[in-house]
């Protein structure tokens, strides 16, 4: 038995110990779709959602650890699964594409191109 603020740190969900409590407790983390408290408890094959910024995973936990290790070591305690991993790859095509279409500009408008603008919104 682990506290989920610990698993979660252990993990490398969260930098820091106290940033997985934060989130625990703003109601982000969900185990077995149930929110849930830092100090709970979790078990191998407990399922548990984690909202971060715009990402949001869904992982079955496979390995229980208090201890955080390397990134490598850290990617076996949990699988994600394949509803997660496509709503993600989905989010992240489209916030691609939102980023392409938008109007890119060359800097800053210099002294000319600056007087132009403020003559079209009527300051001078």
């Amino acid at each position: 038995m682990v506290r989920i603020d610990k698993w979660l740190w252990a993990a490398r969900f969260f930098k820091t110990r106290s940033l997985a409590k934060k989130q625990v407790e703003q109601g982000k983390i969900k185990v077995n779709g149930q929110r849930c408290k830092p100090a709970r408890t979790i078990d191998i094959g407990d399922l548990v959602s984690i909202k971060k910024q715009q990402s949001k995973w869904v992982v079955e936990v496979l390995v229980l650890s208090e201890n955080r290790g390397p990134a490598s070591v850290a990617q076996t305690l949990y699988q994600e699964t394949a509803e997660s991993v496509k709503e993600r790859e989905a989010k992240q095509l489209l916030s691609k594409l939102e980023y392409q279409t938008t109007p890119q500009t060359d800097g800053r408008p210099n002294k000319k191109q600056r007087r132009a603008i403020q003559n079209l919104k009527g300051k001078f």
